[in-house]
Parts: C-alpha cells; sequence; structure tokens
C-alpha cells in the first residue's frame, strides 16, 4: 500500500502529519490495511483519500477497522468515493465506538449517500460535538436524509441527549444534492428553532428547491447569525 501511493515505509506514513491520496489505486483491501494503522497514527491530523479503484466496499473496509481511539489526532477527513448504503453504517458505527475522536471538519463528496445513507449515518454525525464544517456536495440524498440530519424526529418516551445535535457547525455545503422545497422547509425549521446556533455558511448550489424555498432558508440563516450579534 505504501508503495502504491509513493511512500518508501510505513514509518513514513505513521509519522505523517497529512495525507492526501487522490486516484493512487488503492484497493479495498489497501484501505482496509490503512484501518489497522489508525491506533499507531498519532501525528495524523488530516486525511484525504479519493479513490475510485477502492469499489463500493472500500469505505466499509476501511470503517470497519477503526477501533476505539483510531486515528486519535485527526481533524480533517475527506472521503471522495463511494461510501453508499453498506459504507455509511459502518462509518457510523466507528464514529460512534470513539474512532477519530477529535474529528472537527468532515468532507464525503460525491460518495453515493443517498438517503437511507445518510439516515444511518446521521445519529453518529449528531453526537460530534466538536463537529464545525460538513460537507456534502454531489450525493443523492434529498429531503429524508437531510430531515434525519438537521431536525430528527424525536423517539417515543427517549430523554433529549444533553450534547451534540450539531451545535458547533458553523459550515454545511449541500452543493448539488436532491433537497426540494420540503427539505429547505425543514432547514429554514431547524435554523428557526435554533438547532444549528454556531451556523455561518450554508450552500445549496444546484439543488431542485425553488429560488422561493431557498430564500426562505438564507432568511433563517440570516436570523441565526444576526441573533448572535452583541446589542
Amino acid at each position: 500500500m505504501c508503495r502504491k501511493v509513493g511512500m518508501r515505509c510505513c514509518k513514513e506514513l505513521r509519522e505523517a502529519s497529512m495525507v492526501n491520496w487522490w486516484a493512487k489505486g488503492l484497493s479495498a483491501p489497501d484501505l482496509a490495511t490503512l484501518s489497522t494503522l489508525g491506533s499507531v497514527m498519532p501525528a495524523l491530523q488530516a486525511l484525504t483519500v479519493a479513490e475510485g479503484s477502492a469499489g463500493p466496499d472500500g469505505v466499509q473496509r476501511l470503517a470497519e477497522g477503526l477501533v476505539t481511539g483510531a486515528l486519535p489526532a485527526v481533524i480533517w477527513l475527506h472521503l471522495s468515493m463511494h461510501v453508499g448504503d453498506a459504507g455509511a453504517p459502518a462509518l457510523a458505527a466507528a464514529l460512534g465506538r470513539g474512532a477519530l475522536p477529535r474529528l472537527q471538519n468532515l468532507w464525503l463528496t460525491n460518495a453515493a449517500i443517498g438517503d437511507a445513507a445518510l439516515v444511518a449515518l446521521a445519529p453518529a454525525l449528531r453526537q460530534r460535538p466538536a463537529l464545525e464544517i460538513l460537507i456534502l456536495r454531489g450525493n443523492p440524498f434529498g429531503d429524508e436524509g437531510l430531515a434525519a440530519l438537521v431536525a430528527p424526529p424525536p423517539l417515543a418516551g427517549a430523554l433529549p441527549l444533553p450534547t451534540g445535535g450539531l451545535k458547533e457547525l458553523i459550515r454545511l455545503d449541500l452543493d448539488y444534492t436532491q433537497v426540494s422545497d420540503a427539505g429547505c422547509a425543514a432547514l429554514a425549521a431547524a435554523l428557526d428553532n435554533g438547532a444549528l446556533p454556531a451556523l455561518e455558511e450554508l450552500s445549496l448550489n444546484g439543488i431542485p428547491a425553488s429560488v422561493a424555498a431557498q430564500e426562505a432558508v438564507d432568511a433563517a440563516l440570516a436570523s441565526t447569525v444576526e441573533s448572535r450579534l452583541p446589542s
């Protein structure tokens, strides 16, 4: 694996602070190997993997191997590859058991994340209190997935969770997804209800929602930002 990406040895990978791999020809087994090193890369802060050749189970293999405390210093993770219905719950499970404990910046771009995948991933994302940037552009999810992320319905009889809920999210990118008017309405309501209190930047380019629906979201975001200004 290290030879494929141009590294001389695994020691170089273990000591790296940034890994930026685009189209290196990595396979699903290579990503599984990478996951086994997740607990012995204490210096790695940024990991980018954009790899079409890994196939539909590459992210699943990567996520399944991330044990508790894996990638302890990573604050930036960018996966531009197939996540899909299998990779999303595997990634959610890895986050749920304590992998990537310091994650602040998550990019999942052009990753085949539909509604079912985002519904599976959303609870784990909402329990990452340090998450500040979430980039989901180029994925085919629509209103159902977005609602699960920003405004999930409460479970009957469930107590409210004390932390989480995207309270620190500053930037959300939904460009070129399938969010329509209903999704925009859910997003505007979440903003109006204080569910995204830190949000400053929201991107909705190339979605099928009407101009009026997007303008309503813009107005809700402007009101949220204004509410934080000193009186």
